[in-house]
C-alpha cells in the first residue's frame, strides 16, 4: 500500500510516499480501507521535528484520523464491524496510508448523510472544541475569544460557543475575508492576529481558547477579565516563552487561570458520545464542516506547504 512517511524532519519536502505492507489488525484492532484522511496542525508540528523529544522519529507515518470501510478485524472484535463505514482515530500517527489500523474503541459508525471528508474534518476538532470550552468552565452569556480561529478546531469552537449562547464570540485571524467567513459561522467580532482591529470588541474576555500558543501567547493574558480562564488546546505556533507565567503573576489580583487541554484526558465513552451527537448535527446541517481542499495522498507535501504558509481555512483532506 502507499503510505507517507517523514523521511527527514523539517520542511514539507521531508515527507515521502513509500510502499508498505498492508498491516494485519492485532487483538482489539480493525483494519480500514481509507477514503479520507484529515491533515491536522499536529501533523505539521510532528513533521517539523519539534516533538522529537517526545519519542517521534524519522520514518514516522503522520496522521491521526481517517474514515473508510472496515475490511478486517483482530481478535476479540465483533465481526459485525466488517463492511461498515467508520470514522477512526489512529493515534498520533498512522493515518497517511491506504489501509489504516485503529483500536476498536476509537472507531465510530458514519451517518449515511455525512461524507468521509466531513467526518475527518469534524471528528477530532469537534471533540477538542467541546471539551476545551468545558475545561474553561464556559457558561452561557460569557464572552469568548478564539485565538487562531481559521483552523478546524477554531471553526468548531466558534460554532459551539455561539450555539451555547456566548455573550460575544471574538476571533483572531489573518484577513478580512476569513473574518467574514467566521462571522457567518457565529463570530461577533473579528480581530487581527495581535488581537486588535475591532473597536467594538469587548475590552476583556471571560474565556480564551488558544489554538496557537507561540511567542505572543502571554500578551493575551491581559485580555482576560477578572476570574478569566485561558485554555491552550493547541500549539501550532510553537511553545510559549519559558517565563510566560510571569505575565499572569504580574496580574495576580485578577485571579486569572491558565490550563492546557488534550482530548487524551477524556474517556473514550465520553468522546464517543460527543462525537456521535456532533456527527448527527453535521449530517442535519446544524454544524458546518469546512473542507479547505481535497488532495490525493501523494500530494501530502503541497498540503503541508499550504499549512505552513497559513493558506488553509478549515482542513485539508487527503484521499488515497
Amino acid at each position: 500500500m502507499k503510505a507517507v512517511t517523514i523521511q527527514a524532519f523539517g520542511d514539507p519536502e521531508g515527507l515521502a510516499v513509500i510502499d508498505l505492507p498492508v498491516p494485519a489488525p492485532a487483538d482489539g484492532e480493525v483494519l480500514i480501507a481509507v477514503e479520507a484522511i484529515g491533515v491536522g496542525g499536529v501533523d505539521a508540528v510532528v513533521r517539523s521535528g519539534a516533538l522529537a523529544a517526545y519519542g517521534f522519529r524519522e520514518g514516522h507515518v503522520p496522521g491521526s484520523e481517517v474514515a473508510g470501510t472496515v475490511t478486517a478485524v483482530g481478535g476479540g472484535v465483533d465481526t459485525s464491524w466488517l463492511g461498515r463505514r467508520v470514522w477512526a482515530f489512529t493515534g498520533v500517527g498512522g493515518g497517511y496510508v491506504e489501509h489504516a489500523i485503529a483500536p476498536v474503541e476509537e472507531i465510530l459508525d458514519l451517518p449515511a448523510n455525512l461524507p468521509a471528508a466531513d467526518a475527518v474534518t469534524l471528528g477530532s476538532s469537534g471533540v477538542v472544541a467541546h471539551f476545551g470550552l468545558s475545561h474553561a468552565r464556559f457558561t452561557p452569556g460569557e464572552s469568548v475569544l478564539v485565538r487562531g480561529a481559521a483552523g478546524s478546531i477554531g471553526i468548531m469552537t466558534v460554532q459551539l460557543a455561539a450555539r451555547a449562547g456566548a455573550g460575544a464570540v471574538a476571533v483572531t485571524t489573518s484577513s478580512a475575508e476569513r473574518g467574514d467567513r467566521l462571522r457567518r459561522l457565529g463570530a461577533t467580532h473579528v480581530l487581527d492576529r495581535s488581537g486588535e482591529g475591532d473597536e467594538d470588541a469587548p475590552a476583556g474576555y471571560d474565556v480564551i481558547i488558544d489554538v496557537v500558543a507561540g511567542a505572543d501567547m502571554p500578551s493575551f493574558f491581559a485580555r482576560l477579565n477578572p476570574n478569566g480562564r485561558m485554555v491552550a488546546v493547541g500549539a501550532v505556533g510553537g511553545p510559549p516563552p519559558a517565563d510566560f507565567g510571569m505575565t499572569m503573576m504580574a496580574a495576580f489580583q485578577k485571579s486569572m487561570s491558565f490550563a492546557t487541554f488534550s482530548a487524551a484526558t477524556v474517556s473514550p465513552a465520553d468522546r464517543r458520545a460527543v462525537r456521535t451527537e456532533q456527527f448527527t448535527a453535521a449530517g442535519r446541517g446544524e454544524l458546518e464542516t469546512v473542507v479547505h481542499e481535497l488532495l490525493p495522498l501523494e500530494q501530502a507535501v503541497p498540503a503541508h506547504r499550504k499549512m505552513d504558509a497559513g493558506e488553509v481555512f478549515g482542513r485539508i483532506v487527503l484521499t488515497p
